[in-house]
């Protein structure tokens, strides 16, 4: 009986230890783990981040309560080239716009510890997207956030142009207004017209839908993704098409090698003498020089740009000497609001790359 107790007391005493082996053991396993994903959460504290501009605060909040060692351009304009070229080094981080160019040279510059470039925009067009890719750079926009924004200044400049605005504030000023007259600063109406929107992504899709109760007859539109379900009725047609028949041709499609002076002469030549054509998303999608002669020769009636190229356009250049074409300094995102949360946007996937983490908003490079 003895022998029987000393014997289970063995085999409990060696089942605890295994137990308690098995413990330490587990604890042991984990601890790299528990050690990396502090190492990690900790990551972007300390890491030195290059804002390119003066930017909306709540971004750079976001990332000084995180310990980022910010430096930053001290002016709303872009900082210039060669000073960009200098303060970049040995950044971790980028936080730029559209109005720099991200290239080779300056990826190069910065240094092999770049990790991250987040641009306060939808478009990253002014990224050289292959270079970041050799380089594990990390890429972040901001899309969505901007859309509600960019679609109200299109209708806004729509508008504009359609019913003579512009024009109608420079009578009043100049003292033109005079007397009340039947056909002065007579425009085109949205009630009963065809609206031709190229590009129907999230902007053409919330310009659509405010659109429709201005009364238009029909949408048409064109999209390298074909017809799909969409919130207001819509043909999806050819877009040659879409020219033929629209009295406003709006463009929101990105800007692609196959979408480069998309509008040129030829385009311009197939649209009514009567369209308004107007462009919210990027200026290389139309040949400048084919516009002005559009307009200058009356081929179509008139034009809204909020996009150009260069940016800033030109005090000389041939479209400001026009009447017929209206042109506003890149303000589709202006608002308050929509800029704030862009702001905190880049700033959150500045963090999430430096923290090793998915990017709120991150181009699969």
């Amino acid at each position: 009986m003895l022998r029987r107790y000393q014997l289970f007391f063995q085999q409990t005493v060696i089942a605890l230890r295994s137990v308690r082996l098995s413990q330490s053991a587990n604890r042991i396993r984990d601890c790299p783990q528990r050690l990396y994903s502090s190492t990690i959460a900790m990551s972007a504290k300390g890491s030195k981040v290059y804002i390119t501009s003066l930017v909306p605060q709540s971004g750079v909040t976001l990332l000084k309560e995180a310990g980022c060692v910010i430096s930053q351009w001290p002016q709303e304009d872009s900082v210039p080239r060669e000073q960009f070229l200098k303060d970049v080094v040995g950044a971790d981080a980028l936080y730029c716009s559209l109005c720099q160019k991200i290239d080779k040279e300056l990826l190069q510059a910065a240094g092999p510890q770049l990790k991250v470039v987040s641009t306060l925009s939808v478009g990253y067009d002014h990224v050289d997207v292959a270079e970041c890719a050799k380089r594990n750079i990390r890429l972040g926009n901001t899309p969505d956030v901007l859309t509600k924004a960019t679609a109200e200044l299109g209708v806004a400049l729509l508008l504009t142009v359609s019913r003579n605005i512009e024009k109608a504030v420079h009578a009043v000023k100049s003292g033109e207004w005079s007397s009340w007259k039947s056909m002065w600063l007579c425009g085109s109406g949205l009630e009963y017209s065809t609206v031709g929107i190229v590009g129907m992504g999230r902007i053409g899709t919330t310009l659509l839908q405010m659109l429709q109760p201005f009364g238009v007859s029909r949408f048409l539109y064109s999209s390298k993704r074909g017809a799909r379900e969409l919130p207001v009725e819509a043909e999806c047609v050819e877009f040659r098409t879409l020219l033929k028949e629209s009295d406003f041709v709006i463009v929101c499609c990105s800007l692609t090698p196959e979408t480069k002076d998309l509008f040129r002469a030829e385009t311009f030549s197939q649209m009514k003498k009567t369209a308004i054509f107007i462009n919210i998303s990027r200026g290389a999608v139309v040949n400048q020089e084919d516009l002005y002669d559009s307009l200058k020769n009356e081929t179509i009636l008139a034009a809204g740009l909020d996009v150009t190229t260069p940016e800033p356009l030109p005090t000389d250049s041939p479209l400001l000497s026009l009447d017929n074409c209206t042109i506003l300094p890149h303000i589709g995102s202006a608002t308050t609001k929509a800029r704030s949360i862009m702001s905190e946007l880049t700033a959150k996937n500045i963090l999430a790359a430096l923290e090793g983490k998915p990017m709120p908003a991150e181009i699969k490079l």
